[in-house]
């Protein structure tokens, strides 16, 4: 009678030394370059980046291919040829600038919030008037539940940047935050009239960033279409709100977004409701309960804000 055979064990995983151990021997991971000649053509490019030039030329490089790889969402090899960069120990301020507000926005998508913070600690000891260090430090801030501190840094930025729309909208986004953390006079909650105890009503901000202001929906019913509350707000006929100089907003002529957590723009057809945005997965931005949603004329201004917005992320 033969012996059965039993199942092969699954080979053991590896332990978190070994894991980073064998990240070291990626090129972009490694805590030094071989000196000696290698056929790996990745290596073999990283060491000419290395070698060619002066230090500035030489960030400069490792720089341009971060930027390559951070506009093909690989942040985390972008983040490497940012470290590289400032490795290279470059001379030019102004470069050492943006390579340390570079490798903050890869921290960003990452994650790393201290980094962040560090990152963009150093670029304002180079330049107090660095408006990219502010912002991203306000958004790390925040994710770190931070918000006061968050605050400081866009009124600080504001000061000398006033036009700046991406500390403007997060400034006016966190003093919203704090108004309803505080007060905390409108509370998610179910409908008392929905029978399945099922439908939620929230708080809901439009924001409008051409003038930093905005204006707050305390009981949103999230089956709601968006432009049942646009036509309540600015309707047709009736005069224009104080703040709307130009008498732009006018029920019709608007288009809402959702800002998502990772910082990405969804465009809110009128007719959709809470409940439609929520079932598309645009990962709502939402404070203490509160969602915000952006509100701009169509057009020109939708059209500056959107790439102003992008630009800043």
């Amino acid at each position: 009678m033969s012996t059965p055979m039993l199942p092969e064990r699954p080979p053991r995983s590896l332990t978190i030394e070994e894991r980073l151990k064998e990240l070291e021997s990626i090129p972009l991971f490694m805590k030094s370059l071989p000196e000696e000649e290698t056929d790996d053509p990745m290596i073999s490019a990283l060491q000419n980046l290395a070698h060619e030039g002066t230090p500035d030329e030489v960030a400069q490089n490792f720089k341009d291919q971060g930027n390559d790889y951070f506009k093909g969402k690989r942040y985390r090899e972008a983040q490497g040829f940012y470290t590289q960069a400032i490795d290279a120990k470059p001379t030019d301020p102004v470069l050492q600038e943006a390579i340390l507000c570079n490798r903050a926005a890869c921290n960003l998508e990452l994650k790393n919030y201290g980094q962040v913070l560090r990152d963009c600690s150093k670029a304002l000891t180079l330049n107090p008037k660095s408006s990219k260090a502010y912002y991203r430090s306000a958004l790390a801030l925040l994710a770190l539940e931070r918000a006061e501190e968050a605050l400081d840094c866009c009124d600080r930025c504001l000061l000398f940047d006033a036009d700046n729309k991406g500390v403007q909208n997060e400034r006016n986004l966190i003093a919203v935050s704090r108004k309803d953390a505080s007060q905390n006079d409108f509370a998610p909650h179910f409908d008392p009239d929905d029978p399945t105890d099922s439908t939620l009503i929230l708080p809901v901000f439009f924001l409008y960033p051409q003038y930093a202001t905005s204006d707050v929906i305390p009981e949103f019913v999230e089956d709601t279409a968006f432009a049942a509350h646009l036509a309540v707000i600015f309707p047709p006929q009736a005069n224009p709100p104080e703040w709307d100089a130009k008498g732009e907003y006018v029920d019709g002529k608007l288009v809402v977004y959702a800002m998502t957590h990772r910082k990405r723009l969804l465009k809110v057809g009128k007719k959709m409701t809470l409940r439609d945005t929520g079932s598309r997965r645009t990962g709502w931005k939402s404070k203490t309960g509160c969602l915000s949603f952006v509100v701009v004329p169509k057009g020109e201004v939708e059209t500056k804000w959107v790439e102003e917005y992008k630009s800043s992320r």
